[in-house]
């Protein structure tokens, strides 16, 4: 079915000029001679001979049927027709440059979209970093950043939703189709409010968190089951009391609001900490400065061609990773 609205006088119109002939070095030309006001010097500016000029202009009158110059003894002058297609030729040409510096943007990165995946410590470790490097150096790069668990992000990723993220290998992913650059662990910390109970204990432990309510990730949650086994092989059970969410926002929420204790990641948790989020209100608690999440990792699709802009911010994020510090080893 036809669902064009456009009168057909309109569609008649359409692209008029250039069944007609007109070809852009007669627009070339046209602009040349506006700003020179004399066929010869516009002859000069575009690299032709004045008759060679002069027969291209004719021509131009002949396709758009109207009187575009007018001759008289100091040179040239457009008639209101010449100005009028002047000036439109002017905005084509400067808009045929913009493209073309666009398209040189996108064939060397610095233009571009990237779509970026990570869990949440790599996310401000990472990622932060990047963002806050590219609006200076390279703005035009427009990013989007999705923070989930890793299994969700190797869906994005095998959906074609994602260029590539920051995370681990899911169970059941098909490797064989992924390419992996392993980063390192990923060190967690147990956090709560800055005025917690805890607070001011002088010898703090593990055991004494579990006297409170613990926040965490649902079952079967990597953070979630790195906390628990950290527990077990220090000989201590579960939390008694769990808040379950993925959220992390109404996790620090809940943290920020009630006794309860969460384990983050730490890079998340320093940041959260901080005076400029969350007004300072939560604390890292001085335990369990060993447990670790397994190593994480820069992953994407091994058979997909990464745009310009992709390998950019893929190559950004690697050197970040070269200067992350070491986890500590406090065992």
């Amino acid at each position: 079915m036809d669902v064009t609205t456009e009168p057909p006088s309109e569609r008649h119109l359409r692209d008029e000029l250039i069944r007609r002939g007109l070809r852009l070095p007669q627009l070339r030309l046209l602009v040349a001679l506006r700003e020179t006001g004399m066929v010869s010097g516009a002859a000069a500016q575009v690299a032709m001979t004045q008759p060679a000029a002069s027969r291209l202009l004719a021509e131009l009158e002949k396709t758009v049927g109207a009187t575009l110059y007018e001759r008289h003894a100091r040179g040239v002058t457009l008639t209101p027709a010449g100005q009028a297609l002047a000036s439109k030729a002017r905005e084509l040409l400067h808009g045929l440059d913009e493209v073309q510096h666009e398209i040189a943007a996108l064939a060397t990165g610095e233009r571009g979209t990237v779509r970026i995946g990570s869990v949440t410590g790599p996310a401000v470790e990472l990622v932060l970093p990047v963002i806050r490097e590219l609006r200076v150096t390279y703005p035009d790069i427009e990013l989007s950043v999705l923070v989930d668990t890793s299994d969700k992000l190797g869906d994005s990723l095998f959906a074609g939703d994602l260029d590539f993220y920051i995370g681990r290998i899911p169970e059941g992913m098909e490797t064989r189709a992924i390419a992996l650059e392993e980063i390192g662990p990923e060190p967690v910390s147990l956090v709560a409010r800055l005025e917690h109970p805890l607070s001011r204990r002088d010898s703090l432990t593990v055991a004494d968190c579990l006297a409170y309510d613990w926040v965490m990730q649902p079952e079967n949650g990597l953070l979630r089951r790195t906390a628990e086994a950290y527990l077990l092989r220090n000989g201590l059970r579960p939390p008694e009391r769990i808040l379950s969410t993925s959220s992390l926002l109404l996790t620090l929420a809940i943290i920020c609001e009630t006794n309860a204790i969460a384990p983050i990641a730490r890079s998340a948790a320093d940041f959260y900490a901080s005076e400029t989020a969350f007004g300072g209100r939560i604390r890292r608690l001085d335990v369990a400065r060993d447990m670790t999440v397994v190593p994480y990792s820069l992953i994407s699709l091994r058979n997909v061609e990464p745009s310009p802009a992709v390998r950019r911010v893929f190559r950004l994020i690697r050197e970040k990773t070269r200067h992350l510090a070491p986890a500590p080893d406090l065992g």
